[in-house]
C-alpha cells in the first residue's frame, strides 16, 4: 500500500492508494454468484478490480485477438480475451496471444502496480511473465479432482505455490491438504451475506410464480447441478417419499440431463439470480446438501450451509467434512448418507424448524461468522 499527499497545503492529509487487483478465474462472473464475486465486488469499493475469465474462441479463424471489457458490480471490470478458432488447438500459442492482449490492456489502462489473485493455476500460461507486487492464490476447491480437469493442473498448482506470496483456502478440509505446500497458507472459510438471506424469514416475501403451485412439504436444494450432486440419492428419496416435493434450483453442467431423476415430485426450476434466492428459500420446509461422497466433494466447503441457516431453513447434509465440523457437531445441521438415513433426517428437520432453541443456537453461531 502506498500513501500520497492529497493536498500539498496539508501534509497531514493522506489518501491511501491501493494497487490494482487482477483476478484470474475459471468461473464466469455471470454464472453463479459465489466467493469470487462476494470478495471482488467488495474490493472494488476501494480500488480498481479486473476479473479475467477464460478466453472466448470464435467460430472462424479470421478474428484478431482482442479484449472485451464488461463492467459489473461496484465497477468490477470483467475481461475476456477473444481468440480465433485455430488457436484452440495450440495452448501455448493461445496463452501467448492472451499475454499480448493483456499486456496491451495493462499499458492502455496504466496498470503499473498490481496484485494478481488466482482462482485457477491454469491461468499461469497467460500471466506468468508479468511482475505483480503481490501474488495471492485463493484455493476455493480441489479443481484437479473435478470432472474434465486438465491433466496438467496439479503441476501448474505447484508452480503457483512457488510464485504465491500468500495462499488462502476456502475451508478447513482443503487447508489441511494444502498447508504443508506453502509457508504462508491460511484457512479462510467463506462468510455470507446474512442480511440478504435473512430476507427469507419475512412472511410477506412474495412467492416466485414457478414455485407457488408446488405442494408442501418442500425439500429444497440450490447450487450447480454437476458431478457433485448425488442424483441417485435424490431419486431414491423422491421414490421413497412421494409425500415430499423436491425443489431443485441451479444450472446443469458437465453431466447429461438425461441422467437426472425425473420423478413427478422432483421439480427442476433452473438457474436463478442471486437476488431471487431468498424468495425461493422462504417457501422451503427443509434445505438439503445432496452431495455425493466422491473425489470431487472430498475437499468442498459449501457456503450454502450458512446461507440456508441464515434463511431460517432446517438443513440436512451428507457427511461432507466441512459441514460435519462444525455444523453437525453443533447439532445445527442433520447429517446422513444413505436414502433411509437421509429420509429420517429430513423428518427430524421438518420438526426442527419449529424449535426455538435450535433457531437461537443457529443465529448465535451465524453471528460469529458473518
Amino acid at each position: 500500500m502506498q500513501m500520497r499527499e492529497a493536498n500539498q497545503a496539508d501534509s497531514n492529509s493522506l489518501v491511501y492508494s491501493l494497487p490494482d487487483l487482477v483476478c484470474f478465474a475459471h468461473l464466469h462472473w455471470d454464472f453463479v454468484w459465489q466467493r469470487p464475486q462476494h470478495l471482488l465486488s467488495r474490493f472494488a469499493q476501494h480500488g480498481r478490480v479486473y476479473y479475467v475469465e477464460d478466453a472466448f474462441y470464435h467460430a472462424d479463424d479470421l478474428v484478431e485477438p482482442h479484449m472485451e471489457v464488461k463492467e459489473r458490480q461496484n465497477g468490477v471490470k470483467v475481461l475476456v480475451v477473444h481468440l480465433p478458432q485455430y488457436l484452440r488447438a495450440d495452448e501455448v500459442a493461445a496463452d501467448q496471444a492472451q499475454f499480448v492482449v493483456l499486456t496491451r490492456f495493462f499499458t492502455e489502462n496504466s496498470l503499473q502496480q498490481y496484485v494478481f489473485w488466482y482462482y485457477t493455476p491454469m491461468a499461469l500460461g497467460k500471466s506468468r511473465l508479468f511482475s505483480p507486487v503481490l501474488t495471492v492464490y485463493d484455493c476455493m476447491d480441489e479443481l484437479a479432482q473435478f470432472k474434465f480437469a486438465p491433466p496438467e493442473l496439479r503441476q501448474r498448482e505447484q508452480e503457483l505455490f512457488g510464485k504465491a506470496d500468500l495462499v488462502f483456502t476456502g475451508g478447513q478440509r482443503i487447508y489441511e491438504s494444502k498447508r504443508e505446500q506453502h509457508h504462508d497458507a491460511h484457512a479462510f472459510p467463506s462468510s455470507i451475506d446474512k442480511q440478504h438471506f435473512g430476507q427469507a424469514r419475512n412472511p410477506l416475501l412474495a412467492e416466485p410464480a414457478d414455485q407457488a403451485g408446488i405442494a408442501h412439504p418442500r425439500i429444497g436444494f440450490f447450487g450447480v447441478i454437476d458431478e457433485r450432486l448425488d442424483i441417485d440419492l435424490l431419486g431414491q428419496l423422491a421414490t421413497s417419499h412421494p409425500e415430499w416435493q423436491f425443489v431443485i434450483i441451479g444450472p446443469v453442467v458437465k453431466i447429461d440431463r438425461a441422467t437426472l431423476p425425473h420423478n413427478a415430485n422432483i421439480h427442476y426450476l433452473g438457474g436463478k439470480d442471486y437476488q431471487e434466492l431468498p424468495a425461493y428459500l422462504r417457501g422451503w420446509d427443509v434445505a438439503t446438501l445432496l452431495f455425493a461422497r466422491n473425489e470431487s466433494t472430498e475437499f468442498i466447503s459449501p457456503t450454502k450451509t450458512p446461507e440456508y441457516l441464515a434463511a431460517g431453513c432446517p438443513v440436512v447434509s451428507t457427511s461432507i467434512r466441512d459441514v460435519v465440523r462444525p455444523y453437525g457437531d453443533l447439532n445445527l445441521v442433520q447429517i446422513a448418507d444413505d436414502h433411509q438415513e437421509f429420509g429420517r433426517a429430513i423428518a427430524i428437520a421438518l420438526e426442527q424448524g419449529k424449535d426455538a432453541d435450535w433457531r437461537t443456537r443457529t443465529d448465535r453461531y451465524l453471528a460469529t461468522i458473518s
